[in-house]
This record gives structure tokens, C-alpha cells and sequence, in this order.
């Protein structure tokens, strides 16, 4: 009974250890910030690629394009057509994708740091 206590301390430790790179951590749909429910994944999977681009560019378009002004937004909204708002939001989320990823490769790169534990300051 003790060596198979053993053996599963050891997977518990494989499991449980922190990955040497970035890109060797396991990634879960349920560590995603967007809901996935059970059973319906590729259905929201498909929402999720249809709406949040195209609402991510009519943001961008609304805010930075028109400069919040809604009757320039209405002139841009009505020569615009679907295809090309979802294009402009889906670069603009690439683009923010691309960031939260460097950023995170950045962080986990350095050193980990405990805050609790504060260094007594000794005068030389």
C-alpha cells in the first residue's frame, strides 16, 4: 500500500509542477474568460467567432474612427457592410490577443517574487 502512495505522490508532482516554458502549460476551455457550457461548445464557439469581432469593430469604428460622434458613425455604418466591421474588429482583437500573450510570456518568464516576505534594509 506505501508504493502506491508512492506512485501517485510522483504523478501529483508531475501533474502539479510548473511548466519550463510558456508554451508547454496545459490550456483548458474552463480557464477561459467566455462561457463554454458543457455539451455546447462548438455552438458558442461559432457565436463567440461571429459577434465578439463585429462588435469589436463597430466599438472601434464608433470611438476611434468617429470620435463618438453617432451621426458620422450612422454615415460610416451604412457604407460599411458586415464582412468589413467584422474584419476591422477582428484585427483590432488579434491585435489585443497578440499583446495579452506577449505579456504573459513576459510574466512568466521572470523570476516568481514573494511580496509577503519584505528584505530588512541594512545600512553598509
Amino acid at each position: 500500500m506505501s508504493n502506491n502512495h508512492h506512485f501517485s505522490d510522483i504523478n501529483i508532482k508531475k501533474i502539479h509542477s510548473k511548466p519550463k516554458s510558456y508554451t508547454q502549460q496545459n490550456v483548458t476551455l474552463s480557464d477561459t474568460p467566455l462561457f463554454f457550457p458543457e455539451g455546447l461548445e462548438h455552438i458558442f464557439l461559432t457565436i463567440y467567432f461571429m459577434l465578439l469581432p463585429y462588435i469589436a469593430g463597430l466599438l472601434f469604428l464608433f470611438f476611434y474612427i468617429s470620435n463618438g460622434d453617432y451621426n458620422i458613425f450612422l454615415s460610416l455604418n451604412d457604407t460599411n457592410s458586415y464582412i468589413l466591421t467584422w474584419a476591422i474588429g477582428y484585427e483590432v482583437l488579434a491585435a489585443i490577443t497578440l499583446l495579452i500573450i506577449i505579456k504573459n510570456a513576459i510574466t512568466f518568464s521572470l523570476p516568481s517574487t514573494n511580496k509577503s516576505i519584505k528584505k530588512q534594509f541594512v545600512i553598509p
